[in-house]
């Protein structure tokens, strides 16, 4: 059997991936829990993205349409990204590349130059949403002009670079306290809006009208656009670098399986917190005849009334904040990762972040300042069909690398996974062309 290949720094590659936490966290070498807990933090840094303002947007539109027919897509959504994170996870553990730095090395310069624009537009994409859910759950709160709000946001780098410098640990407490506090708001809503329990369980069935309702596909890819999104691979496959692993076939099997498992908790938990704001909706809206609430801002204004819980709206709002919050952290490590790993280029990371946020607040303010709130709605779930329209670009590359056993030794695919994996990817794809063509030729 082939071993893990060695250590990047010892083949004398020039960087890898995050540098300035790479390897910073030690694992116990001993104890089940006391690995577990040392394991746990990648996962949920990648989950705080599938539970970002464009799920909001686009699960709320979903609920308040389809009452609770979406949660199939959902469901399925959340399957794929499990698998996907997995086999980032494991090129992360294995090979000691991240999913960019793999690219390069594999493809043609000019390949991996679109492959890079690609992966920007991403998390563009994405930082566009978080600037918007921050932006309004700002101006919920504390009545602060959008425009402003939008500004605002673009000091989050410098909370991301503080934590950053007190130790990855703290990135990843304040990354759960966030999760926690979001969960904690959504179980406190579900408990008042009282949903049907035979409509959720209906829901977790598929529905044909998928394939003939176009505004049901619509929202469907923008569910998953802003489940799995792509540069969330790129990610994951740098955070458990942060992990100093023994590099010896039995460290990396241990490390596969721990990261599995703070995979699974982190993205279920993303799911069901994802499946409260479209019950909610569904339960909330849709009840009342509120068919087409797609604005999170007129969810928030009519949510006190229709529960006739004064608390409900502000739950929302808090719910919301921490999410924008949240979503942050994660897209501005994934711009650095993304940057460097594709183009060797190393910027100052306060340099780079301000990119990645420059790059969402400009076209942010230009909607706000021509359209107001109604434009940012449409905005938040365009940009989560952007993401999903970028997917195949980062899946098919990860599904093909983590396939390859010169790169992945004794812990390449199986053929089962190897199967699921394509088609996954391919399901992605044939949605994506089918919705293309429903927005073009009809």
């Amino acid at each position: 059997m082939n071993s893990p290949r060695s250590s990047p720094v010892e083949n004398g590659a020039s960087t890898v991936s995050l540098p300035e936490v790479h390897r910073s966290i030690t694992v116990p070498e001993a104890g089940f829990w006391r690995k577990l807990l040392a394991f746990s933090g990648p996962g949920f840094l990648v989950a705080v993205g599938y539970m970002d303002p464009g799920n909001w947007a686009t699960d709320i539109a979903g609920g308040s349409q389809f009452a609770y027919r979406l949660l199939f897509i959902l469901l399925i959504a959340n399957l794929i990204a499990v698998l996907l994170q997995t086999l980032a996870a494991r090129l992360g553990i294995v090979a000691q590349h991240d999913l960019a730095q793999a690219c390069r090395d594999r493809y043609s310069r000019g390949t991996t130059i679109v492959l890079w624009v690609l992966a920007e537009v991403a998390i563009a994409a994405c930082d566009l949403a978080e600037v918007i859910g921050s932006a309004i759950a700002l101006n919920l709160l504390f009545h602060i002009p959008l425009l402003w709000g939008v500004c605002l946001t673009a000091f989050d780098v410098l909370a991301i670079l503080y934590l950053q410098h007190r130790g990855f640990r703290y990135l990843e407490v304040v990354v759960l306290v966030l999760i926690g506090t979001i969960g904690l708001c959504y179980l406190v809503e579900i408990l008042v809006a009282k949903p049907a329990l035979g409509g959720i369980l209906g829901g977790l069935l598929p529905t044909p009208q998928l394939f003939t309702d176009r505004d049901m596909l619509y929202i469907s890819i923008g569910i998953l656009g802003a489940t799995v999104m792509p540069h969330n691979l790129y990610l994951h496959s740098s955070l458990v670098q942060t992990r100093a692993i023994e590099h010896s076939s039995d460290g990396v099997r241990t490390a596969i399986r721990y990261n599995f498992l703070d995979c699974l908790v982190a993205l279920n938990f993303a799911f069901l917190i994802n499946a409260a704001i479209l019950i909610m909706a569904a339960a909330t809206f849709y009840r009342h005849g509120m068919r087409h609430m797609a604005e999170i801002q007129d969810a928030y204004h009519t949510l006190s009334p229709l529960l006739g819980v004064p608390a409900a709206s502000l739950l929302f709002a808090l719910a919301l904040l921490c999410s924008g919050q949240n979503s942050t952290l994660t897209g501005t490590l994934a711009g650095q990762v993304v940057m460097e790993g594709f183009l060797s280029i190393r910027l100052a990371p306060w340099l780079r972040r301000l990119l990645t946020r420059l790059m969402a607040i400009v076209p942010a303010i230009i909607v706000v300042a021509l359209y107001g709130k109604a434009g940012t709605a449409r905005l938040l779930i365009l940009s989560q069909v952007v993401l999903s329209l970028q997917l195949p670009f980062a899946v098919f590359p990860l599904v093909v690398i983590t396939g390859d056993r010169k790169i992945m030794g004794e812990f390449t695919n199986s053929p089962m996974i190897k199967g699921l994996a394509w088609v996954a990817a391919l399901l992605i794809a044939v949605l994506n062309a089918y919705l293309l063509v429903l927005i073009f030729l009809t």
